[in-house]
């Protein structure tokens, strides 16, 4: 299946661990889209954005520190990534440090690039003061032309580099707004997000078909959050694989915690929420820690129970029951089972989330609202004059009626209930907001 950002040139930045590509990758996109840090290795998939210089736009892929010949299952996993982004690259940046001598490493991995036959630009990296260019000429050795002197950090020598690059890329003309109908193409953004080793790289390769993500038996493996977009009919999905979020008390090394930080960005981003849980070990504390913050971020929210072929003889019914009391919060989340590893689940996975979708971006009119208050009877002595839509995504509504204070949660709950049941809310968190007439 096609992906929308097929038409886009790519600019794939490749480079030994710890000498700049991800600070150059936030450059040039102007924004903290990978993880950053001095501890070597910290980018370990590839991560993807859009940039764009002067009209031309262009797909940016960020790859993991290669060490061409390290026999670690990490870096080879690394590398094996990177080959599958070079394969799409329309110019390759090989970005050196500038401050130290060219290693054993470096020449490696030059000559790993040089019979691809792809445009490649060698980036020196960290040349930030005139005296400091002197270093340049010496990198001539690795054979790949004309080496540039840049400060990724401090944005020195960017443009030049991105001229040079974007030179054959055509130039795009803007698109005129349209404005979207029932007919009209749907973007949704899926977030996967679960503790660590739930299976949410493998769970997003089963998605999009495509071995995307690093898949290893090693908890933690993703570290950033890496994406993929599919199409089908009038919808384009692009999936998020979040890195696996651990309890806030317990992210000690710097990497772990940035993390988490960029979990929660992606499911503030996100439109639909997909939470995966191990159906070997069951519902755990961090699991409804995890699923609290797409609660409480508004989101569509689908619950996945992954693994579901290793579980034996455990019962649907009994699961189902098990997750709605730990779960209680989220008694409106689909709960579906499936197994990434067997691509088992996956077509009802893709029917849910259009559903769970549509169920948050739906829009009631106040006349239907109206019609529904006359319905209304509750055991109390509040009076509810009138509803409405406020927001959708989450659905949010404003209910006016003769009491100053916020309505009790009973009364709160009961009128999310019926709303459910008369509108249809499948899938996702409705938000009341109560005024005094």
């Amino acid at each position: 299946m096609a992906t929308p950002d097929e038409a886009l040139p790519t600019v794939v930045i490749v480079g030994r661990p710890n000498v700049g590509k991800s600070t150059l990758f936030n450059a040039i996109l102007g924004t903290r889209r990978s993880i950053v840090g001095n501890e070597p290795g910290i980018t370990r998939d590839r991560i993807y954005g859009e940039a764009e210089y002067h009209g031309k736009k262009f797909g940016l892929i960020d790859t993991g520190g290669i060490i061409p010949n390290d026999a670690a299952l990490i870096p080879s996993e690394i590398l094996k990534q990177a080959r599958v982004a070079l394969d799409m690259a329309a110019h390759i940046i090989y970005v050196i440090d500038g401050r130290t001598e060219i290693t054993a490493a470096d020449r490696d991995l030059a000559q790993l690039l040089r019979p691809l036959g792809k445009p490649v630009t060698l980036a020196v990296n960290k040349i930030d003061a005139k005296v400091r260019e002197n270093l340049v000429p010496e990198f001539f050795s690795l054979g790949l032309g004309d080496p540039k002197p840049i400060s990724a950090e401090h944005k020195l020598g960017i443009d030049e580099l991105l001229h040079d690059i974007t030179q054959p890329f055509p130039k795009e003309d803007p698109e005129p707004e349209v404005a979207e109908d029932e007919g009209s193409e749907r973007r949704i953004k899926v977030a996967i997000i679960g503790r660590p080793n739930v299976g949410k790289s493998t769970m997003l390769n089963a998605l999009v078909g495509a071995e995307r993500s690093i898949v290893s038996p090693v908890a933690g493996t993703t570290i950033d959050a890496v994406d993929e977009s599919i199409r089908e009919g009038n919808t384009t999905y692009r999936f998020v694989d979040t890195a696996g979020i651990r309890r806030r008390g317990r992210t000690t090394e710097m990497t772990e915690k940035m993390s988490v930080v960029m979990a929660r960005r992606n499911i503030r981003m996100a439109n639909v929420v997909l939470i995966l849980i191990d159906a070997t070990e069951g519902v755990v504390n961090s699991d409804a820690t995890i699923a609290g913050y797409a609660h409480e971020e508004g989101r569509a929210v689908i619950i996945v129970v992954n693994k579901w072929d290793a579980a034996g003889e455990k019962s649907k019914r009994a699961f189902t029951e098990t997750i709605r009391d730990e779960l209680k919060f989220l008694d409106y989340a689909p709960i579906l089972f499936a197994s990434a590893k067997n691509a088992e689940g996956i077509r009802r996975i893709f029917s849910t989330i259009r559903r769970c979708y549509d169920s948050a971006s739906k829009r009631v009119t106040t006349g239907e609202l109206n019609r529904f208050v006359e319905t209304l009877k509750f055991e109390s002595d509040i009076k509810i004059y009138y509803i409405t839509q406020a927001s959708v995504r989450p659905p949010t509504f404003v209910v006016f009626t003769d009491k100053a204070d916020k309505v009790h949660f009973s009364i709160e709950r009961a009128l999310v209930n019926r709303l459910r049941e008369h509108f249809g809310f499948d899938g996702t968190p409705v938000v009341l907001k109560t005024k005094r007439r």
